[in-house]
């Protein structure tokens, strides 16, 4: 039986070939930055009405989330699709090879669901650069009667449990007051100065935090003309840290150098969050396991892991998936070389014919990972147990 599903699943994912890699190549061209991707959404959601599952859109508030359910079974297997580009480089991040190989997995688990006694939810995740969307999903209930979640996500290299620290986004600004910077700039309260003392404060910091924690950020405003003292500055920084917990350690120390750049210039600051906080990851044991023999069965091959493996760390909202209930998401090569996410050349190939192996393998593996999970009573009950 576990064979018979199994090629069911993957011809289902063959006969669609064509089509899933077109979705790709159609978000990748129609980059769309995090809540604000609506023709991907759309686009996504037709592909699987099409496929015959009831497709809802907009759920827990979010225009650019969707549901799309299959099957009627009592374990309940989500897989999360994310949708969303970066600023300037597009889909360097490689989410249309996600969203695509979500949509394969979804039509594969589809056409054996009844017979499994599973149902399927392809789950439409906006904002994960930027936002958090599953976390706001997660405490909106799209995820409560989800038993295990999983999605596959492109790098260079083959990885089932990539470290992921926690992370929290900080929106910063100050208020100054302007003056004439050379006639009476006695008269201003420079805003840019605090901003630059919060900065050489953070980088002195950086010294005496462990080797896996990482503060980073971009100046959004620095003034507005070199002879007007400046009386408003912006900055969007991340905090990083192996777990929540020490991310509110870590966090703490570095409001107190944006709270040190408003105590020496006199500037007013205000802190906001611009995300909800990425936790660390829980990887499913059972779940990567199962995902690792399928994905080998399909030729993709798992290197040793190095060192410089171990240090290239990032971050993800799936995480909070994580914790809610057991979830993977392992990294899918799509032979980029040292091309890295989130830069140009990534981007590009996230269309190669690499990328498209990796959709349709991914989708594959993900596919017959719930297959095996669903025909193994011991596994059923330890996901289905409340």
């Amino acid at each position: 039986m576990r064979d018979r599903m199994k090629a069911v699943a993957k011809a289902a994912i063959g006969q669609e070939a064509n089509r899933l890699i077109a979705l790709s190549h159609r978000l990748h061209a129609n980059p769309e930055l995090g809540f604000e991707e609506e023709r991907a959404c759309a686009w996504l959601a037709g592909e699987l009405s099409s496929w015959g599952f009831a497709v809802r859109t907009g759920v827990c508030d979010l225009p650019t989330a969707f549901v799309a359910t299959a099957g009627s079974g009592p374990l309940v297997i989500g897989i999360c699709a994310e949708y969303d580009a970066l600023p300037g480089v597009g889909h360097a991040c490689g989410h249309n090879v996600i969203a695509a190989a979500a949509a394969a997995a979804g039509l594969a688990l589809a056409r054996v669901a009844d017979d499994l006694g599973i149902t399927v939810k392809v789950l439409g995740t906006p904002a994960e650069e930027n936002g958090g969307g599953k976390v706001l999903m997660i405490e909106r209930g799209a995820f409560d009667d989800v038993h295990a979640a999983m999605m596959v996500h492109p790098a260079p290299r083959e990885r089932l449990d990539p470290p992921v620290l926690a992370r929290a986004q900080l929106h910063v600004e100050y208020e100054g007051r302007p003056a004439h910077a050379s006639a009476c700039p006695e008269d201003g309260i420079n805003a840019a100065d605090a901003l630059t003392i919060s900065q050489v404060a953070i980088g002195l910091l950086r010294q005496h935090v462990p080797a896996d924690q990482r503060i980073h950020g971009i100046v959004t405003e620095g003034g507005q003309a070199p002879n007007i003292v400046p009386a408003h500055t912006s900055a969007d920084y991340y905090v990083r840290a192996r777990t929540l917990a020490e991310l509110s350690v870590l966090e703490a120390r570095v409001r107190a150098c944006f709270e040190a750049g408003a105590i020496a210039t006199g500037a007013r600051l205000s802190i906001g969050t611009a995300s909800p906080a990425y936790s660390e990851f829980r990887h499913d044991v059972p779940l990567l396991e199962s995902y690792r023999r399928n994905a080998e069965a399909l030729g993709r091959i798992f290197p040793e892991v190095t060192t410089a493996d171990e240090r290239t760390a990032a971050s993800t909202d799936m995480a909070n998936v994580s914790l809610a209930l057991p979830s993977i998401q392992p990294l899918i090569s799509i032979d980029s070389g040292p091309v890295g996410q989130h830069q140009e050349e990534f981007a590009a190939f996230a269309v190669r014919p690499a990328a498209d192996r990796a959709l349709l393998d991914g989708g594959t593996a993900m596919a017959w990972t719930a297959i095996d999970i669903a025909l193994d009573e011991e596994q059923r009950r330890r996901l289905i147990r409340p």
